[in-house]
């Protein structure tokens, strides 16, 4: 039974994506919901029987009491039948309609919506550009991730739960005072306005606060994330306390919006106390009054006390659930800044897969400043022929990092374009382009999986020889052997720690470098491949880096001016522009920058910040 509703929704059935999505709250929610239309009607059909169910077991303790006053000898004869009718009905229907209406908000609607949800928005988060994330602390884009998805999941319930088995109640209470009597209206009528008003009150403000609060959470931890990524930095300056003071503020601020979303609910109970005491005096001392006067039965006096008592009862569940609603829907449309961003970097329309045939790489004017006008690359040209190593010098915010950002089209280019075989990158699927290009970075940070995981990651479909042969080549099969993680896994499934914190700065660029080897595309990208290296290990890889080369386009950045002097052409960027290019040997004859630059190494490192 459980499997069977718990499977009649598939969070992850396949859908239209969408790079602008719905960015209004409503249209955000119905769209997630249309798997779950179906349920959703049969839940609300479910909600109105069961407060109809409600209705009808008052109104018939009432009738009961009326039948109570006739002669006890005849009352079985009498009524015998109907009593059997109402008790079948009350053992084995009513059970029927709860549990249905229970087994679908808990088991189909309330797993299945909230992963839906977090499933898709992490997907649409995964399109966003490097750029996008570059913009937004991890830990505040991961809390949205997590925190929307319950409270919309929360939303739904209370509609169906709540919201709409309260109106159905209110609305059979109201016919069955009119039943009874249609003056018993009045009072519930005058106490209906009253609570409506005290709703529209609580609601207007609790929407804000909660949104107020969950943006003061989100910004926690971000702030808390912040520091536990960044860990080293804090213990090396020894700035315990100033991440505290920094974090303190924000936990601060959660605390001020949470007191003020408090306040209202206090208002709200007080509010809500006085209205009740209202309605049962008002309705039941009217009913009393109906029968003093001969014109309403015991029955109906019973069937009114029982009313008001059981409304009373629910207003401030309703009132919560009311509340909880628009809080949850505050956290939603929190969450909604982050996972209804529309993708700010997309594959053209018409783009097809990049047909690689040499590996030539045509730079046209290409500029790029990250909108501020100003840094990155200013109207560069450069072609590179297919199989050619490119050295790439220049001071650091020469523009260096931002050439290789823009080919892996990380970043459309603000001006230019970036052609690869005479196929713009912008005109070609993403996938495509990055398939084709191994890189191998400065900050070599590693998934936090194992070490197998990450090496297989360049390549999925590898077999084990291969990814060992990989970790030869770049020197890194032998500490890997080594490896133990705390949970006692050993050699290639030991895991690294987040960003591959377990492992040395070397170890992770080598795990890094193995990783590339294993992927083995045409065209390469080394960004200070060998900076984390100790002399040693890097005169050993020397020969492996140079095998990768074989056969490849290659750019090289590297302040080690050593690890490119053999390069087929060296290019030099200043400010962003193209100063010089040329082998090793012509630009130290010119004696320009390059040449300064040679002159002024320490250890064969580059002085990137030497006065021209």
């Amino acid at each position: 039974m459980f499997r069977f509703f718990e499977n009649l929704v598939d969070p992850y059935c396949a859908y239209p994506e969408k790079d602008t999505p719905p960015t209004r709250l409503w249209p955000f929610l119905r769209d997630y919901a249309q798997p779950f239309r179906r349920v959703f009607a049969w839940t609300a059909v479910l909600s109105v029987a069961v407060a109809a169910v409600e209705i009808f077991l008052i109104y018939y303790m009432g009738r009961l009491v009326d039948l109570l006053g006739g002669s006890p000898t005849e009352f079985w004869a009498d009524h015998g039948s109907e009593l059997i009718l109402v008790a079948l009905f009350i053992l084995f229907l009513r059970p029927v309609i709860q549990v249905s209406q229970v087994l679908l908000l808990n088991n189909t609607v309330l797993p299945n919506f909230g992963t839906l949800i977090r499933w898709r928005a992490h997907k649409h988060v995964l399109r966003q550009s490097v750029g996008w994330f570059e913009n937004d602390f991890a830990g505040r884009i991961a809390n949205r991730i997590m925190q929307t998805p319950p409270a919309a999941g929360e939303v739904v319930f209370q509609v169906f739960d709540a919201i709409s088995f309260s109106i159905a109640y209110l609305i059979g209470a109201a016919i069955l005072l009119t039943t009874s009597d249609p003056r018993l209206l009045l009072p519930l009528l005058a106490w209906f306005v009253l609570y409506g008003l005290l709703v529209r009150w609580t609601i207007a403000r609790v929407g804000p606060a909660s949104q107020a609060a969950s943006d003061a959470r989100s910004t926690v931890t971000g702030r808390v994330v912040d520091s536990y990524t960044n860990i080293h930095s804090v213990k090396m300056f020894a700035h315990h306390h100033k991440e505290l003071d920094y974090a303190r503020d924000a936990i601060e601020n959660t605390r001020r919006t949470f007191q003020t979303e408090m306040r209202i609910y206090t208002l709200m109970d007080v509010s809500l106390v006085t209205l009740n005491g209202f309605l049962i005096v008002s309705v039941v001392g009217w009913a009393m009054f109906l029968w003093m006067t001969g014109t309403a039965s015991v029955g109906t006096v019973a069937a009114a006390a029982a009313l008001t008592l059981r409304l009373s009862a629910m207003t401030g569940w309703i009132m919560w659930a009311l509340t909880t609603f628009f809080r949850q829907l505050g956290v939603v449309a929190e969450g909604m800044e982050t996972i209804a961003q529309p993708i700010d970097l997309v594959d053209a329309p018409d783009a097809e897969p990049l047909k690689l045939t040499e590996g030539r790489i045509e730079l046209q004017g290409l500029s790029h400043h990250y909108g501020r006008g100003r840094g990155g690359l200013d109207r560069i040209s450069l072609d590179i022929r297919p199989g050619e190593k490119i050295g790439l010098v220049g001071r650091s915010g020469a523009g260096k990092t931002t050439l290789v950002k823009l080919l892996l089209r990380f970043y459309d280019a603000e001006g230019g374009r970036i052609l690869i075989d005479g196929q713009d990158i912008g005109r070609v699927t993403q996938d495509s382009l990055r398939s084709v290009i191994g890189m191998v970075q400065q900050d070599s940070s590693l998934l936090h999986r194992s070490v197998r995981e990450n090496i297989l990651y360049a390549r999925p479909d590898a077999n084990e020889d291969e990814m060992i042969a990989a970790a030869k080549q770049a020197q890194a099969h032998d500490f890997i052997l080594s490896l133990e993680d705390p949970q006692g896994r050993r050699g290639y499934d030991a895991h690294v720690g987040e960003r591959g914190v377990k492992l040395s700065g070397g170890q992770r660029q080598r795990v890094t470098l193995a990783r590339a080897i294993l992927k083995n595309a045409p065209i390469l990208l080394l960004d200070e491949a060998t900076s984390a290296l100790d002399s040693e290990v890097e005169a050993a890889i020397q020969d492996t880096l140079y095998g990768m080369m074989e056969g490849k386009t290659v750019i090289a950045i590297a302040h080690r001016l050593s690890t490119i002097a053999h390069m087929d052409r060296i290019v030099v960027l200043d400010d962003g522009h193209i100063v010089e290019e040329g082998t090793h040997a012509e630009l130290l004859t010119r004696g320009g920058l390059y040449a300064q630059f040679w002159a002024r190494q320490s250890g064969g490192f580059l002085n990137a910040d030497a006065a021209e």
